[in-house]
């Protein structure tokens, strides 16, 4: 495995890219490279293997997906190529990951004309697979609803001619990998297909699956020791417990909030903090891991066209969210596992742009504080609360209907709303049981 260190400043009408690819580029508006586009597209375009470190909102996604048309258009297809034949497979490891994959795909390759599809849990499961049975080229799916349709026959692997692996490190993390490795054994041997892996982190495991199932592949590191996003403006504050709700409020209302991410630590503090903002006026949800995945995908939308101002996110939630110009992102939790601040953070400021990341460090989840700072390299500047910061006359959340539990044997509704104990249950015979 060789790595690449240089990083030379490039335009994309420099690298002999095919008419058709140029042409999905410009309507993406995108005309000089990013770094990591600058580093993996010279080596992509050659047909050698990568394996890319990049952080997310780097460009790494039309990095691969640029190679990836360039190589399906100046090649043919793999002898034997047949109708349910997919000639390149992209894996991601959530939902909306795959689901933004294929809107960038669907953008750079509009004048290819190559065929795409989205595959994924939880939703549409008979849609996508007429889709499939239709014949694709470019397969993008998760790895669970992949094995299912690839099980049933509905596509095959055999002539495949571009692999992507992206976010491998979130594979190992989220427990994908035994369904990884199913899937590439099942692709044509390494020597004859071009192979794309990127990861915010090339750790020993990441690096392990590289070695194993790609072709000598050239390693691109991008700042590989710089943990957070330059263009990330980082304040903390010290509120206590009970300022921490019309601080986040005064501050959103000093910000202007528009496409904001609140992240906290459990979805009951999620669930209260979309009902308490929403009563005073701000537009807001909460994204918590049970939501319906129509509906995450209704409120990504809605956030990604600014309709939605505020989302509220745990980090089991968020995990593979690409959302494009978030201005703020607030910790109002700051997260127990140090990486989670990078990932957070990471959601502002994508592709060169400026964004800030305010976090809250209370009595709660403080402790956690010295680690962060830690792990990112540098301490993170704080600010004193002053009085004008903390929204006043805020109204309180409407609570919602309560849940009614199903009344224990011997105890009627009434009962178990007034509290009222059951009756004493008897033994055989009707004496009544001795309490002890």
């Amino acid at each position: 495995m060789n790595e690449s260190t240089a990083a030379p400043v490039m335009n994309f009408a420099s690298l002999g890219l095919a008419a058709e690819v140029l042409a999905g580029i410009r309507d993406a508006g995108f005309t000089q490279c990013t770094p990591i586009q600058s580093r993996t597209l010279p080596i992509a375009l050659t047909g050698a293997d990568v394996a890319g470190q990049a952080q997310t909102g780097t460009g790494k996604t039309a990095a691969f997906l640029v190679a990836l048309y360039q190589t399906l258009l100046t090649r043919a297809p793999l002898p034997g190529h047949a109708s349910t034949s997919i000639r390149a497979l992209i894996v991601a490891p959530t939902r909306e990951l795959a689901v933004q994959i294929h809107h960038d795909a669907e953008t750079l390759g509009r004048h290819t004309g190559l065929r795409h599809a989205v595959v994924y849990g939880g939703i549409d499961y008979d849609k996508q697979r007429r889709t499939l049975e239709a014949g694709i080229d470019v397969l993008i799916g998760t790895p669970g609803r992949l094995i299912d349709y690839y099980k049933q026959h509905v596509f095959d692997l055999k002539h495949t001619q571009t692999l992507v692996l992206d976010e491998a490190d979130r594979m190992f993390d989220l427990g994908f990998i035994a369904d990884i490795r199913y899937l590439l054994r099942r692709l044509p041997p390494p020597q004859r297909r071009q192979s794309m892996l990127f990861s915010a982190t090339l750790s020993y495991r990441v690096l392990e699956l590289a070695y194993e199932h790609m072709n000598n592949p050239e390693l691109v590191r991008i700042e590989p020791d710089k943990k957070t996003v330059a263009g990330v403006r980082q304040i903390m504050y010290y509120p206590a417990m009970e300022e921490k709700i019309p601080l986040l409020i005064g501050l959103l209302r000093q910000n202007e909030a528009r496409r904001t991410m609140i992240f906290v630590n459990t979805k009951r503090m999620a669930e209260r903090l979309e009902a308490t903002l929403r009563a005073n006026d701000f537009h807001a949800q909460a994204l918590s891991g049970d939501v319906p995945q129509a509906k995450r995908l209704r409120f990504l939308r809605d956030f990604h066209n600014g309709d939605l101002a505020v989302l509220i996110a745990t980090d089991v939630a968020s995990r593979g969210l690409h959302i494009p110009e978030v201005s703020h992102v607030f910790n109002f939790d700051l997260p127990q596992d140090a990486a989670d601040y990078v990932h957070r953070i990471g959601r502002t400021a994508r592709a060169g742009a400026q964004g800030d990341a305010i976090s809250f460090a209370c009595e709660e989840y403080a402790v956690g504080l010295p680690d962060i700072e830690q792990y990112i390299g540098h301490k993170i500047p704080s600010a004193p609360i002053t009085p004008d910061m903390l929204a006043t006359g805020l109204t309180a959340a409407q609570p919602g209907p309560e849940r009614r539990r199903p009344p224990r044997r011997g105890q009627t509704h009434s009962a178990q709303r007034s509290g009222a104990a059951r009756p004493p249950s008897r033994r055989a015979g009707g004496k009544p049981r001795r309490s002890r």
